[in-house]
């Protein structure tokens, strides 16, 4: 469960806009809302690559697809394993020896 946000989205839409249509410097928006002004300046870049302004950075739907698919793969090599095992463990049934039950 990801940790709970320390600022509401309501308030990094606003400080976002705010920095993107007046050009003020993302430190006095900052100062003015209240908020630190680096996680002002990771909003706007995350902001600016959603919009494809920027290219260094993953947009927020890719991230959240490769999250989910790094997800998946842990599940998947999980589930290799558990086979893996079974493998291992029905090759050894088949190569015992098997005995006759005595009278």
């Amino acid at each position: 469960m990801p940790a709970p946000r320390k600022y509401p989205d309501e308030l990094r839409e606003r400080a976002i806009r705010e920095v993107r249509t007046t050009g003020r410097p993302i430190a006095h928006v900052a100062k003015d809302l209240g908020i630190h002004k680096e996680a002002l300046r990771g909003w706007v870049r995350q902001a600016e690559a959603d919009h494809g302004e920027r290219d260094d950075r993953l947009t927020s739907a890719e991230r959240d697809e490769l999250k989910h698919l790094r997800r998946e793969n842990a599940e998947l090599k999980r589930a290799n394993e558990i086979l893996k095992a079974a493998s291992v463990f029905f090759a050894q049934e088949i190569d015992r020896p098997r005995t006759r039950p005595s009278r």
